[in-house]
């Protein structure tokens, strides 16, 4: 009877620790924010970045945004300003001084470019894509340079071909990328000082 309490209590162990690595795993990845705003300064929506084994999960919630197609850009500079219609933002993603900008463009597409996505007719749009061209690291396709990385959807579609921006109209709503989880760190991890 005692070997079988013994037996049950270290399955119970065994299978708290089983579940709680996921949860440790999942809490080590690097994370980022970007709360969009639209050209009137009010909030558009967010999109989180979520770093995982195949690339950069970017899930976008937005609303107010016009029904149809929208290309949707990471771009070089955290700085949405839009009293500047967000031209603050710098181009496109690049680390290629050589690369163009669209998936169908010879030697493109930046690493910024993401695909088309689609608003709803009440104007939400609810999307996920995976970019293994950027990482949320420190490393040299991190967007956390010096200035940053902001995120930008444009009036319309990209036609994955035309320079600089795939003729995808005005910059219609903006979000500087924030880092909330850097890489490696641990939710709720304390340091302690040395002694």
């Amino acid at each position: 009877m005692k070997a079988w309490a013994y037996v049950r209590a270290v399955g119970v162990v065994l299978g708290t620790l089983a579940m709680a690595s996921p949860v440790c795993a999942a809490a080590s990845k690097a994370r980022a924010v970007a709360h969009l705003v639209g050209r009137d300064g009010h909030p558009v929506g967010l999109a989180n970045f979520i770093a995982t084994s195949h690339g950069v999960l970017i899930e976008l919630d937005l609303k107010g945004l016009p029904p149809g197609a929208h290309a949707i850009h990471i771009h070089t500079s955290g700085n949405c300003n839009a009293k500047v219609a967000f031209t603050s933002a710098g181009p496109d993603l690049s680390f290629e001084p050589t690369k163009l900008h669209g998936f169908l463009a010879p030697h493109g597409p930046h690493p910024g470019d993401l695909p088309n996505e689609y608003a709803a007719g009440d104007g939400t749009l609810h999307a996920s894509v995976i970019s293994n061209a950027v990482s949320l690291g420190n490393g040299k396709k991190s967007i956390f340079d010096r200035d940053g990385a902001s995120i930008i959807v444009h009036a319309k579609a990209d036609d994955y071909v035309s320079q600089p921006a795939g003729n995808s109209g005005d910059r219609i709503a903006c979000g500087v990328i924030e880092r909330t989880v850097a890489p490696g760190a641990r939710k709720g991890a304390k340091r302690k000082p040395h002694k």
